[in-house]
């Protein structure tokens, strides 16, 4: 039995595509942060983001009726539950080969390609989740109300289950040993269903937005879709800057937001010559080597988030109350940047091994069928040529960062009294380019 390929490889982009050295990178990229700040104190004094989601404009009544009707939504469950199907078909009858489309399924179309199709439809996993399809069937099917379960979740619970099957989720896809295997991933995906068909047994469909790391990841990032809601549910077409700042803080959104961005840290790490050399010479499993690696990586992040923002509400002189309130309050600036490090990280395995998923899946069972016609297409490479997908990475690993720093600028502004909210900033500034030089040093380290 062949195993199937441990996707790995997430760019191709290196140092000798470059268009400038990395030292001349970095300082160029510090240097644009830092004047963005600058401006910014002068030209941005007054917020202007839309922190409570009351703006937008609605999108046209066909829209707004369509989207809402009973019947889109119930195709859009139907749509997951077909998916959800066909991925089985794979997991549970197909060879354990290179030739099974469930790994780049799992990895690719999912992880992956959930992000650019929450930037552009908001927080679509919501809609097509299979299991909370299933959930809501089952619940019908028993004449019970769906959203009351045996006991009420308790308001302080937040995101904290959803950071801890988020990291679950990460650890399988970086370091769990054979993760492109069919016993693993069955495993893995077992207890994944396990954990929230239960919990949403006990606690109603609210476990799912509580708890699903695919729910909590799309949810993220859809806030900069340009497609949302107001606060009063009204569809809209809003400035996706106004989108992440209604993300409001909850308990655990810290927590998320940092495991998502430090664990993308650590993939570049894990593909760095030095970390390869020193995870097969220093005599433990590999599994164990990664696992540190992976947690020291995201600990890191969040003590440099906590110390930043900690020191940014004792320099704006915030109270003691609303300083305990900050890092949940910045917490929606690190969304742009770990946008922009899944892109930078993910473009290239996206576009050729989404290609070859999809081929793929005509084949779950590798009987030889061709059931979507995909079965002979040939990845096409135009889209990732080495220059263009350093090009890439600079551009979008840059631009996060500056995204981050007009966030947390804006909402500084609230925070603090206005003649400390610049100074106030200066921690999360020094953050913002602790952040963009680690991730430039690191996505080029290999």
């Amino acid at each position: 039995m062949t195993a199937a390929p441990t996707l790995l490889a997430h760019g191709v982009g290196g140092r000798q595509d470059l268009p400038i050295t990395l030292p001349q990178l970095v300082v160029a990229a510090a240097l644009t942060l830092v004047v963005t700040f600058v401006a910014l104190g002068l030209l941005w004094r007054e917020p202007r983001l839309d922190r409570d989601a009351t703006g937008g404009r609605p999108v046209p009544r066909w829209l707004a009726r369509l989207v809402d009707a009973p019947p889109f939504r119930w195709t859009l469950r139907g749509l997951g539950l077909l998916a959800a199907a066909w991925f089985c078909f794979g997991l549970l009858g197909g060879p354990d080969t290179a030739d099974n489309p469930t790994a780049g399924a799992l990895y690719v179309l999912l992880w992956v390609g959930l992000a650019p199709l929450s930037l552009l439809l908001g927080p679509i996993w919501r809609a097509v989740n299979p299991l909370r399809t299933v959930h809501l069937l089952a619940a019908l099917a028993v004449r019970r109300d769906p959203n009351r379960g045996l006991r009420e979740l308790p308001d302080s619970v937040g995101w904290w289950p959803a950071a801890a099957t988020l990291f679950g989720f990460v650890w399988l896809e970086l370091v769990a040993p054979d993760r492109a295997t069919l016993p693993v991933i069955t495993a893995w995906l077992a207890g994944y269903a396990v954990v929230l068909l239960a919990g949403a047994v006990l606690f109603g469909a609210g476990w799912f937005d509580h708890a699903d790391p695919f729910e909590a990841y799309s949810t993220v990032i859809g806030q900069l879709a340009p497609l949302g809601r107001a606060a009063d549910g009204v569809l809209v077409w809003r400035n996706p800057l106004d989108g992440i700042a209604g993300l409001r803080p909850r308990p655990g959104l810290v927590a998320v937001v940092i495991v998502l961005l430090g664990s993308t840290m650590y993939d570049s790490l894990s593909n760095a010559l030095g970390w390869l050399r020193f995870s097969q010479e220093n005599g433990l499993h590999p599994a164990v080597t990664g696992s540190a690696g992976l947690s020291l990586v995201i600990a890191a992040v969040a003590v440099a988030y906590l110390a930043a923002t900690g020191a940014a509400a004792r320099v704006g002189r915030a109270d003691a109350a609303e300083a305990r309130g900050v890092p949940g309050e910045i917490a929606h600036s690190i969304v742009p940047i770990a946008v922009g490090y899944v892109v930078a990280h993910y473009y290239s395995l996206l576009i050729l091994e989404g290609q070859r998923t999809v081929a793929l899946l005509s084949d779950p069972l590798g009987t030889g069928a061709n059931w979507f016609g995909t079965a002979d297409w040939e990845p096409q490479t135009a889209l990732i040529t080495p220059s263009g997908v350093a090009t890439l990475q600079i551009t979008v690993i840059i631009l996060g960062h500056l995204l981050g720093t007009l966030l947390a600028h804006d909402r500084a502004l609230y925070l603090f009294p206005r003649a400390r909210a610049v100074a106030g900033q200066l921690p999360l500034l020094a953050l913002m380019v602790a952040y963009t030089v680690a991730g430039l040093l690191l996505l080029y380290a290999g």
